[in-house]
């Protein structure tokens, strides 16, 4: 008889997941509850992080209240929850911060405060999930978020993009070297998605200017579930032989 379940199922296996209190990391913990993921829940906030739990149906989870600006603390936590989940498959890093500032008003503090969260945090999660006594031994999947403006051009995002644009990078040097574990690495660039992160950046420009940028989406912007649908195609284990992509999830914003 054929195996009727579909290729997207994760089987029960773990994934660690970013930024799962709000936005696009709530909507990617929802749709992969829905695919049989166990989920470990990381953000700031606990309760926010236990309100999207609620929406998880049955699905098995954990709520990790973590702040990622602390890098040292994140080998630590997620060594913790190896010892008391079992073997880890993936992670998703979805968290990430966005400072909307002229070239002018782009101070090393402004750029840095991206960089922790939108890159560095990630990289650690990467290193602390990957480790031999923490993944499942038969490989895993780290998907992380870029963003279409690690691609082009935006006025006011200059330090956005170069974090995101880092994130591209360093995806595509992860999935070579790791490929021998059988882990694959890769990222999703969303366009315009209406978040309360993407909604307080656009605060900071014009009406005229946010205008622009919605019709430079031939599809239109995007809802959140549009990204974490293409989230749990990367992360699943049926996608076995995609590694070093990034996917661009943004109406055909970047087709143009």
């Amino acid at each position: 008889m054929a195996d009727s379940r579909s290729f997207l199922d994760f089987d029960g296996q773990w994934i660690v997941l970013t930024g799962a209190s709000s936005g696009l990391g709530r909507a990617v913990a929802v749709e992969l509850a829905r695919y049989g993921a166990r989920l470990v829940l990381v953000g700031r906030d606990e309760g926010r992080l236990v309100e999207t739990g609620a929406r998880l149906g049955q699905a098995e989870h954990r709520v990790l209240a973590l702040d990622l600006t602390r890098h040292d603390a994140i080998t630590p936590e997620i060594s913790q929850l190896r010892q008391e989940i079992g073997p880890i498959y993936g992670m998703c890093h979805a968290a990430g911060v966005v400072a909307t500032r002229p070239l002018h008003a782009t101070s090393v503090e402004v750029v840095q405060a991206q960089l922790d969260v939108n890159l560095l945090a990630g990289l650690e999660l990467a290193r602390a999930v990957c480790r031999r006594d923490v993944m499942t031994p038969e490989g895993g999947s780290l998907l992380f978020f870029s963003s279409v403006y690690g691609h082009v051009g935006m006025p006011g995002q200059i330090g956005y993009s170069a974090t995101k644009g880092a994130v591209a990078a360093a995806v595509r040097a992860m999935a070579i070297e790791l490929a021998r574990r059988r882990i694959r690495v890769n990222c999703i660039s969303p366009g315009l998605v209406f978040t309360e992160m993407t909604e307080q950046a656009l605060g900071q420009l014009s009406a005229e200017h946010v205008e622009k940028i919605k019709a430079a989406h031939p599809l239109g912007s995007g809802q959140p579930e549009d990204v974490a649908r293409a989230a749990v195609f990367l992360l699943a284990p049926g996608t076995r032989w995609i590694t070093g992509a990034d996917l661009s999830v943004d109406g055909g914003y970047t087709a143009q």
